[in-house]
């Protein structure tokens, strides 16, 4: 099949994996996000995954209430991840994915250590990598992450799987109905305009590595595929 990549790390934020519930992982869109990547596994894609922690622990605000320094919140941001990356693993392997979790923070009981060459050849053999705790740093998000591990595995693009928006807006959709979606837009556009689609550090580092970024709705049937395929949906960032 000819396919526009073959190679992609696909950014999933936490919160998607909340569904109607306040916090915490809901089964149901667990399931629907396992099937569309096996749909993207099948059609030979070798597919890294970096999962965000939202819905377990919801940024800074919940630290600030528990008197926690941004550091320690960071590190429980991470752990959220871990608890998701597992989450995931099981409902892939569940439906016939072969998949193996590696986390940036030790944990050798339920996750292999993040080695990059270890990652490449699990991709080269047909599995499927989820990349848990970030970067293992605090002061630095999952986006971050997502395009440092991309960078690492030489990943052709980046999938920005979005919770309930269609792309990239010059305003924020959800509170302003006249929000513009735009369909192509530069690396630089997001920094100068202070779109708050991702934080400037990964935007920077897909940038510096050439690796253009797709941001669509994962509520969208078929995204990832129709992606793989070459069809515009969302919104595309590159030069």
């Amino acid at each position: 099949m000819n396919l526009k990549y073959n190679k992609i790390l696909l950014k999933i934020s936490g919160e998607a994996l909340m569904g109607s519930q306040e916090f915490g992982i809901d089964p149901v869109p667990v399931e629907k996000i396992a099937l569309e990547i096996k749909k993207a596994h099948e059609m030979g894609v070798q597919i890294a995954v970096v999962v965000g922690g939202g819905n377990i622990f919801r940024g800074m605000k919940n630290s600030k209430k528990l008197g926690m320094d941004q550091a320690s919140g960071d590190y429980v941001g991470m752990l959220a991840t871990v608890m998701n990356a597992i989450a995931l693993q099981s409902e892939l392997r569940k439906i016939g994915v072969s998949c193996r979790v590696q986390s940036a923070i030790t944990m050798n009981k339920i996750a292999e250590p993040y080695i990059r060459f270890k990652a490449i050849r699990h991709l080269e053999k047909n599995r499927v990598v989820i990349f848990a705790a970030g970067t293992g740093n605090p002061f630095f998000t999952t986006d971050t992450a997502a395009a440092l591990r991309a960078a690492e595995i030489g990943a052709e693009a980046m999938l920005m799987a979005k919770n309930g928006v269609d792309g990239i807006y010059d305003d924020d959709p959800k509170t302003n109905p006249n929000a513009k979606k735009y369909d192509k837009i530069t690396y630089d556009d997001i920094i100068v305009k202070g779109l708050k689609v991702m934080d400037t550090t990964s935007c920077s580092l897909c940038k510096q590595n050439n690796i253009p970024i797709v941001v669509f709705d994962f509520d969208l049937k078929d995204g990832i595929t129709k992606i793989l395929k070459g069809e515009e949906i969302g919104t595309f960032v590159g030069e």
